[in-house]
């Protein structure tokens, strides 16, 4: 697998109204994203609601991704599976339908050993003949790879890039000290990629590039091909609103409204429908998204009016 570098967003679905995959909105939304200029795609990952998918309904998103990408730019399939012999079998159909490479969760629920979860990856890297991207996301596993492990994993050529989903960009920045340039440190959460890119982060992997592509973009550009850290700060502030919402303004223990409705829902807000999550996510009150809209005019005011 190539090193996954840039601004790859972590690809939402397309359902239809009844909740099926809409595979030709789910290509316009793929073939959106690839002309605000992303570096890659990563369907069926977590915002990519790969779990609540069958493996039949995760491989049409792949191929559908794989057939609008047309090689323009690389596809890393997510792979969500406790089982090792369905992570195998799902990792080896997405790589046999033209993906570029599998981001493979640690195996989550059951709360497996480390060795076991390390051995997991080793299995479906074995399978696939080539290193995988791990996703790290210790809040949807239970627990995560220290940089020691992954540096272990590295090195035996089992893995060469990460997706670092803890949200301390500072995950980043000592992955970058073990393995140096034998891995990409790709930054997987929404709320601090700049800090992240300072700390020598190759990437930014998560749900918000698919609602910020272009400023995604520009932002990454700024410090890593112009070292402008004052344009970077400057393209920041202009996304931070998004994420102040997130963090301040939805509440309670599982905080509402939920973040996959919320990302459908900037898209709408943006002109791009692709339609509602799967239940049980639910639809926005009106006064939920009336607060969302006016965070969203922040960012994007050509494109939508506060009330």
């Amino acid at each position: 697998m190539s090193f996954p570098r840039g601004i790859i967003p972590a690809m939402l679905t397309a359902y239809t109204a009844d909740g099926d995959v809409d595979v030709d909105a789910t290509k316009a939304f793929a073939e959106w994203l690839i002309g605000k200029g992303v570096h890659g795609l990563s369907p069926t990952g977590s915002t990519g609601e790969g779990a609540a998918m069958t493996d039949d309904e995760r491989l049409v998103v792949i191929k559908a991704t794989i057939e609008q990408a047309a090689g323009r730019v690389p596809v890393y399939a997510g792979i969500i599976h406790y089982s090792t012999k369905l992570a195998i079998k799902l990792a080896t159909s997405a790589m046999d339908a033209g993906a570029d490479g599998v981001m493979v969760l640690l195996p989550f629920y059951y709360g497996p050993t480390i060795p076991s979860a390390m051995d997991h990856l080793r299995a479906v890297s074995h399978a696939i003949g080539q290193p995988i991207m791990v996703y790290n996301n210790p809040w949807f596993a239970g627990f995560e790879l220290s940089p020691e492990q992954v540096r272990t994993l590295v090195d035996e050529g089992v893995v060469n890039s990460i997706k670092a989903a803890h949200g301390d960009p500072m995950r980043v920045n000592y992955l970058k000290y073990l393995c140096g340039d034998k891995i990409t440190a790709l930054y997987g959460h929404d709320y601090a990629p700049l800090e992240a890119f300072a700390a020598g982060g190759d990437g930014w992997l998560s749900g918000f590039p698919n609602v910020v592509p272009d400023l995604a973009v520009e932002l990454f550009d700024a410090v890593h091909n112009k070292a402008d850290l004052t344009l970077a700060q400057s393209i920041w502030a202009r996304i931070a609103p998004l994420g102040y919402y997130f963090m301040y303004e939805r509440t309670g223990p599982n905080a509402a409204p939920h973040w996959l409705t919320v990302f459908k829902e900037m898209l709408r807000l943006l002109g791009e429908d692709i339609g509602m999550p799967r239940l049980p996510a639910v639809e926005m009150t009106p006064d939920e998204r009336a607060v969302l809209r006016k965070y969203v005019a922040m960012v994007y005011p050509e494109q939508v009016a506060a009330d």
